[in-house]
């Protein structure tokens, strides 16, 4: 599994969408379970508190989900895409550090 941004990867064959609204030109598969939810994205936002999101993407997401399912339903190809480039902050990388803390698997940014 890997991870990656609209920009550089929609095109790929295994790209799916893990983001709360996907461009209305990407023509891939979504996979809504992992988007964040608006309230508190909204509040990120707004005033950049990387740690409240953190809870709260954790506490309203993560922890309603099963690592085991979510990796079996996306599979060992998948392209988790949101929009963010890489260094920069965002659910994507939460959902691989949930992943390979709880599943032992590793996934790379491409």
């Amino acid at each position: 599994m890997n991870t990656s941004y609209f920009a550089k990867s929609s095109n790929n064959f295994y790209a799916v969408s893990i983001a709360g609204k996907t461009p209305d030109w990407f023509s891939g598969k979504r996979y809504k379970k992992l988007a964040p939810h608006i309230g508190f994205f909204k509040k990120y936002k707004e005033d950049g508190d990387e740690a409240f999101y953190r809870i709260q993407y954790q506490k309203e997401v993560l922890d309603e989900l099963d690592p085991r399912e979510v990796y079996e339903e996306l599979g060992e190809h998948a392209v988790l895409l949101c929009y963010e480039k890489p260094g920069k902050f965002c659910h994507r990388h939460l959902v691989s550090e949930w992943l390979s803390k709880n599943l032992g698997v590793t996934i790379t940014e491409l």
